[in-house]
């Protein structure tokens, strides 16, 4: 299928990277379906509304620069995507890149959980006071895990 991309400008995804989030993501409630997209640049990709072209959002894997992130997620929640087993999903956190030079920032708070199965996801709020919706990441990554656990307590 063909999707006008915010980053790439239209181009030809294979259905299996189709992901369906049934209640959207926080304030983007209208938007049920994306496609997850490499970015040029690892260890980041794109979520990308096939909706609307304008609506994409960079997202990173939270365990490459927090070894210690932890989600405590009541299993009620993840039943309305289908999963059971959480090596059956890929975990993801919304990057924010400010224009004005300020920190690169990951969402720790409200990370997308996605079934590798179904390709159905959702985004989680985590209450651990650990977790803020801005983390730095560069700063992050030079920390080592217990230093980087001690700081956000």
């Amino acid at each position: 299928m063909k999707v006008l991309t915010k980053a790439f400008g239209p181009v030809e995804v294979d259905e299996h990277q189709k992901v369906t989030f049934p209640q959207g993501l926080f304030g983007f409630e209208t938007f049920k379906d994306f496609v997850l997209l490499d970015a040029e640049q690892q260890p980041f990709y794109w979520l990308q509304s096939v909706e609307v072209e304008q609506v994409a959002f960079v997202l990173v894997n939270p365990f490459l620069f927090r070894g210690d992130y932890e989600m405590d997620i009541d299993n009620d929640e993840l039943l309305p995507i289908g999963l059971t087993e959480s090596e059956k999903a890929l975990i993801f956190t919304i990057v924010t890149i400010p224009g004005d030079g300020s920190p690169m920032t990951a969402n720790l708070q409200g990370p997308l959980i996605i079934n590798r199965d179904n390709k159905m996801g959702i985004q989680a709020i985590l209450t651990d006071s650990r977790w803020k919706t801005k983390h730095d990441i560069l700063e992050e990554m030079k920390m080592p895990p217990q230093i980087s656990k001690e700081k956000s307590e």
